[in-house]
């Protein structure tokens, strides 16, 4: 089953040239991990400060694997001090037959 998870940064006014260069240097990683078959970035057109990585995942396996490792050894600690909320991730199952 195919999987999407939109995570939903919100950096700060003066974090979000930093914050972005950084999703620069890291989605290649995320792109090439076991699983990932995409990831889009969208920014918001009203509020350029809020960013949403559209990530298409092979399975729910696949995803878990990867957020395992997003938290411990592929972690981006650098993003803390360039946000103004916690990102907030929404991982569902897509649905084909709706």
């Amino acid at each position: 089953m195919s999987v999407t998870a939109i995570l939903d940064v919100q950096f700060t006014q003066e974090g979000l040239d930093e914050g972005l260069e950084i999703l620069r240097r890291e989605l290649p990683r995320t792109r090439a991990f076991a699983g990932n078959r995409s990831v889009t970035v969208v920014q918001d057109h009203t509020d350029p400060t809020r960013v949403l990585a559209v990530e298409e995942w092979e399975s729910l396996d696949a995803d878990a694997a990867y957020r395992e490792w997003r938290a411990g050894e592929g972690a981006i600690t650098e993003l803390a001090t360039l946000v103004a909320r916690a990102p907030v991730l929404t991982v569902g199952v897509v649905r084909d037959d709706v």
